[in-house]
Parts: C-alpha cells; sequence; structure tokens
C-alpha cells in the first residue's frame, strides 16, 4: 500500500514520521505543480493520500465522491482510492479539531467564539463551534467582523486562531491583544510550531487556558490512517505520539549565574537526547566577530545584552535543541518569550563558592553573592523547574531526563 502527502512546497513535514506510527503502509511525499495535478489523480500509484496547501479545492473536480463532511466543508485533506479505482475525499480536520478542543477543557457551548480567519481552516472551525452548540464568529481584515471592531465582540469566551500569524519563521507576533477581552475561557490556535506562539504566551501569562494545534495534526492523522487501511486506530495512540512529538520538538533551556555548568550540563543532554547543543555565548560571538570580554570592552554591558537578544531571537525559533544562555540573559525580560516559545526551562543551581570567574567581565569586577540575590527571582520567574548541580555533571543531566519523562 502506498500512500502519502500530496502538496506543492512540502519541505520538512512530520506527516512520515506521525503515520509511521499508525500504520505499516508506506508513506511518501508528493511535489506536484498545479498543473501536474490532474494527471497524478486519476493516473497516480497511491493508494491514499493527504492534501495541503494549496491543493485542498483544487482537488475536487478529480474525486468521484465526497463524504459529508468533506461536503460541508468544500474542502479535502484525504483521498482514499476504491477497490473500484474510483476517488473518495474526506476531510480529517474536522475530527482532529474536535479532539483538540475536547483535549483543551474549553466549551463551546453556548459561548461566542471569534474565529481568526476565513480560509479553509476557519470554515472548519467554524463548523465545529457550531455543531458544540457555540455561537462562531469569522473574524476577516474586512467585511462588519474585523480586526478594528474587535470592541464589540468583548463578550468573546473562546478565541481560535485559524490563521498563521505567529507561525515560524514570523514567530512573535500576535493577531490580537488579548486584553480587549476580559471574559474569555480558552484560546486555542491552530498553529504548533512554534509550541506557543506569542498569542498563546499572552493568553497564559492572562491564566487563560491554551492548546496548540499539534494534537490536531496527530488527532486528524489517526483518522486518516483509518481511512487509508479500513480499520480502527485507538485513541490512545494520539496521546502516544503527541507525546513523542512534543518532546522532539521541544528545546531543553538551561538558566543559571555564570559557571554553574550550563554549557557542561547542555552538551551532556545534547548527547544523551540527540539534540543539537547551543551555547549562547558561542553564538553571540560568532555574530558579534569578536570575544566577550572585547564586547564589553568596545560596546559595555548594555551592548552585549542588546548582542544576546538577538542570539536568542534566532535560538528561540529553533525545535529540538538544547540552549545554554548567558548567566545574564534574565536580565531583560523579552528574552523570556524567546526562550518559553519552544521550550522547558531549566534553572541551575550552583553553590556561589564553586563558581569560576575566568573569562567573565560581570563575575570578575562584581561580588557573586550580590548579583545573585539581585538575579534569583529573575531566574524565578523565567523557570519551569529548579535543579540543583552541585554533584556530578551526569547525576545533574540525568535528574533534567527525568523531571522531563514525568511532565510528558
Amino acid at each position: 500500500m502506498i500512500c502519502g502527502l500530496l502538496g506543492r512546497k512540502l519541505g520538512h513535514s512530520y506527516s512520515p514520521q506521525i503515520h509511521a506510527q499508525l500504520g505499516t503502509y508506506r508513506y511518501s511525499l508528493f511535489e506536484k505543480e498545479p498543473e501536474e495535478l490532474e494527471d497524478f489523480l486519476k493516473h497516480g500509484d497511491f493508494s491514499g493520500l493527504n492534501v495541503t496547501v494549496p491543493y485542498k479545492k483544487a482537488v475536487i473536480p478529480f474525486l468521484d465522491e465526497l463524504t459529508p463532511v468533506a461536503e460541508r466543508l468544500g474542502a479535502v485533506n484525504t483521498i482514499v482510492r476504491r477497490p473500484d479505482g474510483r476517488l473518495l475525499g474526506h476531510n480529517t480536520d474536522y475530527f482532529g479539531f474536535q479532539s483538540m478542543a475536547e483535549r483543551s477543557g474549553v466549551s463551546f457551548f453556548g459561548k461566542k467564539v471569534l474565529i481568526l480567519g476565513t480560509g479553509g481552516a476557519a470554515v472548519m472551525a467554524k463548523a465545529v463551534v457550531e455543531e458544540k452548540g457555540g455561537c462562531p464568529i469569522l473574524i476577516s481584515r474586512t467585511g462588519d467582523d474585523n480586526y478594528e471592531t474587535l470592541d464589540k465582540h468583548a463578550d468573546a469566551s473562546v478565541i481560535v486562531n485559524a490563521t498563521p500569524v505567529g507561525m515560524y519563521p514570523n514567530n512573535g507576533v500576535s493577531p490580537v491583544d488579548l486584553s480587549l477581552f476580559p471574559k474569555l475561557e480558552g484560546v486555542l490556535d491552530l498553529i504548533y510550531n512554534p509550541a506557543r506562539t506569542r498569542l498563546l504566551l499572552d493568553a497564559q501569562k492572562l491564566g487563560i487556558p491554551t492548546e496548540n494545534g499539534l494534537w490536531m495534526l496527530v488527532a486528524q492523522a489517526k483518522e486518516v490512517a483509518e481511512y487509508f487501511t479500513g480499520c480502527s486506530v485507538p485513541d490512545s495512540k494520539i496521546g502516544e505520539i503527541h507525546r513523542i512529538l512534543s518532546q522532539q520538538m521541544q528545546n531543553i533551556i538551561l538558566i543559571g549565574m555564570p559557571g554553574c555548568g550550563k554549557s557542561t550540563i547542555g552538551t551532556i543532554l545534547a548527547q544523551k537526547t540527540e539534540k543539537v547543543f547551543y551555547d549562547t555565548d558561542t553564538v553571540v560571538c560568532q555574530l558579534a566577530g569578536r570575544s566577550i570580554p572585547e564586547i564589553f570592552q568596545a560596546e559595555g554591558e548594555d551592548g552585549f545584552r542588546r548582542r544576546e537578544t538577538e542570539a536568542l531571537l534566532q535560538l528561540g525559533k529553533l525545535s529540538g535543541a538544547v540552549i545554554a544562555t548567558g548567566g545574564g540573559c534574565v536580565t531583560r525580560a523579552e528574552n523570556y518569550p524567546l526562550l518559553h516559545q519552544n521550550g522547558t526551562i531549566f534553572w541551575l543551581q550552583r553553590d556561589i563558592g564553586l563558581l569560576p570567574t575566568d573569562g567573565r567581565p560581570l563575575s570578575q569586577k562584581s561580588n557573586l553573592a550580590v548579583m545573585y540575590e539581585a538575579r534569583k527571582p529573575l531566574y524565578q520567574a523565567f523557570s519551569d523547574s529548579i535543579v540543583c548541580n552541585d554533584g556530578a555533571a551526569e547525576e545533574t543531566a540525568g535528574h533534567i531526563l527525568q523531571i522531563l519523562e514525568e511532565t510528558k
């Protein structure tokens, strides 16, 4: 059985990895230009296809039958070749979003739900909200319900982002200001890279429940596999694959005082997890073309901190990395979302008497105890977990991995 993903420019896709855990069929990537679409669908060697942009509507004229869901949405993301050769079109995003909403614990029933966007994903979300008894409002750039008239929807209970705003590589921007909606009970973002978009970070800061689109990606693939094989797949597979992908995609971030062992522990963690290791200070030096003491001498601490933030702007967008930060990165609040968007942040604590000062301009000219007391609340605010590194490095790395395992 040959299955796969049909699109124009596919780049990196998690679909092959997900489907490898859902079935025994071969799963390939099929990049096709618009003029190749008809011939591929009529004569291509496949049993089942996922369909991604820009072909979710374009494939419909070449299909023989649509499921009621695909008919209702006017979009197809799954194609199955019947035994008689006829092509059936379905849309599993509907099931995926339903499952995502259920996981979040956010209820649509009787609630005003703002859906940002008017494309296929927004239409799909609107249909799910309607089925669940909610009142969906599509927000577009034009029309009566647009981004300039959001004040009339201040009573909204749920916001669903069905736009690409905030998606990698354009991280750090949000489609709306959440302070406009004092009654929000949940924020759902169909984006899964980064794991926490600016929209979700803003919601979490306000204590509002959130969910990103990774669960939806896996859930819809589960239903795809059922269509491909004709066999039921247990719902438990969604959570199992979601955990694997989450662990694979997340960054492990290390913060703490200069000399507390971040680079040493980071190197060990990278080896154990098969992630790529990055030292922020090294990246700063590479970008600046000079050493840290030279940067401090030429630009002072403010200049170094600006360069550090520029480095974190790049590093924070990565997925599946181990990142050792500079000891003072916590002194700039703007660094927190850069680190947290894709990462779990560990504060490495080490006895001050064990901290080295060689090659560290601030450590050499400062009282480390005073520096620690000033930075302590900042480390606390940034961190997800605190780990003591007074013992063996291997032991500390093992403790971090244990914490990650327990919080899957």
